[in-house]
């Protein structure tokens, strides 16, 4: 009897997961998660977030190595040198709600799918901190870049102008050159209602 209860309750507990996290066994930004109940600036800035996510994710599912290396003319970037600013970008969003500051550090070179990855994790993550968030806390996640002694820091709406909002531009720049390296954005993807159409 106590491992049917036990199967149940592993069950249940499995079963909620994937209801709230609304991906049903599909990669995270697969499709954009549920809205919040409730409106705050937390949560709409999450919403934000989550948008960014939905667009890089589809902006760079199944690209081929001659897209990421497609460059217009030799004064733009390719489209892996784009990915590479996208997912710095990724990383400033993130130690803001992680309250970090940004110090340059040395990174271990990282293959396409690996860097792909992290800049879905790291936009997931700091939606979710944003979503758990207090209400009128958005202040408190700012934008630090520490450079040995000097630090400067920007408030929360730096980071939208900023780095969110050239994160989706940079988004939209990957859709173009994969287009003009003949490997166009999946038709069926609706980014206003943040799902693969039928």
């Amino acid at each position: 009897m106590k491992a049917i209860i036990l199967l149940l309750l592993i069950t249940f507990v499995c079963f909620d997961s994937v209801a709230q996290s609304g991906q049903t066994n599909k990669p995270y930004y697969y499709q954009i998660p549920d809205y919040p109940e409730t409106y705050s600036a937390e949560t709409v800035a999450a919403r934000l977030i989550d948008g960014l996510g939905f667009r890089y994710f589809w902006a760079t599912e199944g690209l081929r190595a001659e897209d990421l290396e497609f460059r217009p003319n030799d004064n733009a970037r390719t489209a892996a040198e784009t990915i590479d600013h996208i997912y710095g970008l990724t990383k400033v969003i993130v130690n803001a709600t992680d309250k970090e500051p940004n110090v340059a550090t040395d990174e271990p070179p990282l293959s396409f799918e690996e860097k792909r990855r992290k800049t879905l994790e790291n936009l997931k993550r700091a939606s979710e901190i944003l979503k758990a968030a207090d209400a009128d806390t958005l202040g408190d996640y700012t934008m630090v870049f520490q450079r040995g002694d000097n630090s400067t820091t920007f408030p929360f709406w730096n980071l939208i102008n900023g780095p969110i909002s050239d994160a989706v531009w940079h988004c939209g720049q990957v859709v173009l050159l994969r287009r003009s390296s003949g490997n166009p954005f999946n038709s069926n993807v609706s980014v206003l209602q943040g799902k693969v159409r039928d």
